[in-house]
Parts: C-alpha cells; sequence; structure tokens
C-alpha cells in the first residue's frame, strides 16, 4: 500500500495546478503555436516542409545529426505538447518538453541575434518563456489536470 501512495502523491503534483483563468489565454495561444510549427515539421501542413526535408534541414544547416532523429523528435514533441496544452492534460510535462525544445531552437539556431528580423532569439525565447510559466504553473482553471488533481484528493 506504501507503493500505491507515493504513485498517487507523484500524480497528484505532476497534474496539481494553480487554479486561476489566467493560463487558458496562455495554453491556447502556445497550443495553436506550437500545433502549427509542428505540423509543418511532421506533415508539411500550414506551409510547412514535412519531414524529410525538415529532416535535411536540421542535419544541414544545424548539424543535428541524425536529422530524422531530431526532426522528429523536435516536430512531434510541438505537436503533441500542443494538443496536451489545449485540453491542460499533463501541462507541466508538456510544457517541460517545450522548454526543451525551445531552448535547443534559442542555443542551436537564434543564438547569433536577438531580434527575430535577422533570425535571432526574440521568437523562441518568447514561447520558452511562456513554456516555462506553465511549467511553473500548471494548466490552470478551466484545464483536465485540475479535474485530475481534486480526484485524486490531497495524497500528502
Amino acid at each position: 500500500m506504501k507503493g500505491n501512495r507515493k504513485v498517487a502523491f507523484i500524480v497528484y503534483h505532476i497534474f496539481k495546478t494553480t487554479p486561476s483563468f489566467a493560463f487558458l489565454p496562455l495554453r491556447m495561444a502556445l497550443g495553436l503555436i506550437f500545433f502549427v510549427h509542428g505540423s509543418q515539421k511532421l506533415f508539411g501542413w500550414f506551409g510547412g516542409k514535412g519531414l524529410e526535408a525538415t529532416a535535411l534541414s536540421f542535419a544541414e544547416k544545424f548539424h543535428l545529426i541524425p536529422g530524422i532523429l531530431w526532426a522528429s523528435l523536435a516536430g512531434g514533441g510541438e505537436f503533441l505538447g500542443a494538443i496536451l496544452l489545449f485540453l491542460g492534460l499533463a501541462t507541466r510535462l508538456a510544457a517541460f518538453n517545450l522548454v526543451v525544445i525551445m531552448s535547443v531552437a534559442i542555443l542551436v539556431v537564434h543564438r547569433h541575434a536577438f531580434f527575430v528580423h535577422d533570425g535571432g532569439m526574440e521568437y523562441a525565447l518568447s514561447l520558452w518563456a511562456g513554456s516555462l510559466s506553465l511549467v511553473v504553473g500548471g494548466g490552470g482553471f478551466f484545464s483536465l489536470d485540475q479535474k485530475i488533481s481534486r480526484r485524486i484528493g490531497g495524497a500528502e
């Protein structure tokens, strides 16, 4: 029984969320942005190149080899992360995944300049900060996380 309490404690803290409405528009905006970007990388939707071309670009331009692995991780992480943000499900984990993806983008792709018109990190940094806010605060009042953490109750 002690093991079950530990699992419940961990699950509760993963899904626990700040009871604020403020995270709903943040989740929706970031979800939309990451959904589109992930779809571009994976499927070529919304004017994107698709997985093969993205993989080639990752390998040739950014020296992320094998390109198919890194393109799949970036596109899949953005796509799945976006869906989880829309639902407010495992928001902290999804947002942490997006923080990691944006950290790599900032360090590998956009590190040479700040402003986006110079190919800089300005936009990626904004997405990073928004995602980090969700790691800290959780999904907020209108999220599946809130319903799950209420159901589990404070298994502390």
